[in-house]
């Protein structure tokens, strides 16, 4: 594997919506071999009532899912803690930046509020706004 691109909320709710952006985004990473993941709190938060239940699974089955281990949890508390941000509000995107941290580098994240991720994250990742 040569990096990693996680996808946030709205790239995962892109996916499940087939948009173009988004599909290009997954053929360019299986092409250069990048591991494709999202935080399995992501499912939760990305979980759209509107939406067929087959049509989510299947999305979800084209992308790895990793849990918040306590590594990752104690990480993402840190890291809110270190921005002065409340985990009420920005739990699920310390979760995300923590497991975005925890993965093989090059890391890319997919996220609807690239603010927040890359005030989270810091420089060694690339956030980008889908």
């Amino acid at each position: 594997m040569s990096g990693t691109l996680v996808l946030g909320c709205e790239g995962l709710s892109k996916l499940v919506r087939r948009t173009p952006e988004l599909t290009e985004w997954l053929v360019a990473a299986e092409a250069e071999d990048i591991r494709v993941i999202t935080s399995s709190v992501t499912l939760v938060e990305a979980r759209d009532p509107r939406t067929n239940q087959a049509r989510f699974d299947y999305a979800v089955s084209r992308v790895n899912i990793i849990p918040p281990t306590e590594a990752i949890a104690r990480h993402a508390s840190k890291l809110l803690a270190a921005a002065g941000l409340h985990g009420h509000e920005y739990a699920l995107d310390a979760i995300v930046a923590s497991t975005a941290m925890a993965s093989p580098s090059p890391v890319t994240v997919l996220a609807s509020d690239p603010e927040d991720l890359l005030m989270l994250c810091g420089p060694g990742i690339r956030v980008i706004k889908i």
